[in-house]
């Protein structure tokens, strides 16, 4: 069987085991080039000629090496990164390798803090040659969009809120978004979904709905305030008098938007509204 196996930065790449040293095993791909799998990847079924699955990426010295650990992200990928620790010259990410991913200052928006969890893209820093994250992001994604239609099924993953609504990655490569008053559910910055393409806009950008055109309580906000008390347990500690913003937030809607939701769905018998807050009836 003929096939072609090279070494690739910041990817997993199908490589033979060369030979078996004390190190480790040394990953060899048909170009010639070699990489060290250290000896704690290793496993007792491993032999000279096996075929395996690394990840390669540089040590603390800068040297190539492999892993059979998955990374957060691989190059070219987006993943939210928790912070642990910081330099003088950027800030370290748990990259679930033993080595961290570096975010150097000139690739962040504002100074991380151990604990922070960023949202991050892997790139290649040509300067350093090194794999790097970066939180400036919004370059890369891709504004002409190939092969996505209206209607269609798609990943996604939530990055930011804004006031419009939740911002998303579509696919891993595109930006999309969902409107705060057609979200008829909780979601969270970090949740990964499938959701339903709205309209594919000029600029490249895609908004989104979370349910497909069509499906029930898709629309009203009363429906959403009501679905919303449903996934709590048939109870939410909010009332006319709740604050404005705190409504916005929760639910999504204005405050005149959500008082006239609570009369219609009381009017409708569905809920009842107490001063400490709002339940299901029956």
């Amino acid at each position: 069987m003929t096939q072609d196996y090279f070494l690739e930065l910041g990817k997993t790449n199908t490589l033979v085991i060369d030979r078996l040293t004390t190190p480790g095993a040394y990953m060899m791909a048909q170009d010639g080039n070699d990489v060290l799998l250290p000896g704690p990847y290793l496993t007792n079924d491993m032999k000279e000629g096996d075929l395996l699955e690394v990840f390669v990426y540089n040590d603390s010295e800068d040297r190539l090496v492999c892993t059979t650990l998955t990374p957060v992200a691989k190059l070219d990928e987006f993943a939210f990164f928790e912070c642990v620790d910081v330099a003088p010259f950027g800030a370290f990410m748990n990259w679930g390798l033993t080595k961290d991913l570096l975010v150097p200052n000139m690739f962040q928006k504002v100074p991380f803090k151990v604990g922070d969890k960023r949202f991050l893209k892997v790139v290649y820093d040509e300067k350093t040659h090194r794999l790097v994250g970066t939180e400036k992001t919004a370059s890369f994604f891709e504004k002409k969009v190939k092969g996505l239609k209206p209607a269609q099924e798609v990943e996604i993953l939530i990055i930011a809120k804004t006031p419009l609504g939740y911002k998303c990655i579509v696919e891993g490569k595109y930006e999309g978004l969902i409107y705060h008053n057609e979200i008829f559910e909780n979601i969270n910055i970090g949740d990964e979904k499938k959701a339903f393409i709205k309209t594919i806009r000029k600029d490249g950008n895609i908004d989104l709905n979370l349910r497909k055109a069509g499906t029930k309580k898709s629309g009203s906000s009363a429906d959403k305030v009501l679905e919303l008390i449903e996934q709590n347990g048939g109870s939410m500690p909010y009332n006319y008098k709740s604050d404005a913003e705190l409504l916005k937030n929760v639910f999504g809607l204005s405050k005149k938007e959500f008082k006239r939701s609570l009369t219609t769905l009381v009017d409708a018998s569905k809920i009842e509204v107490k001063d400490t807050g709002i339940y299901l009836k029956g």
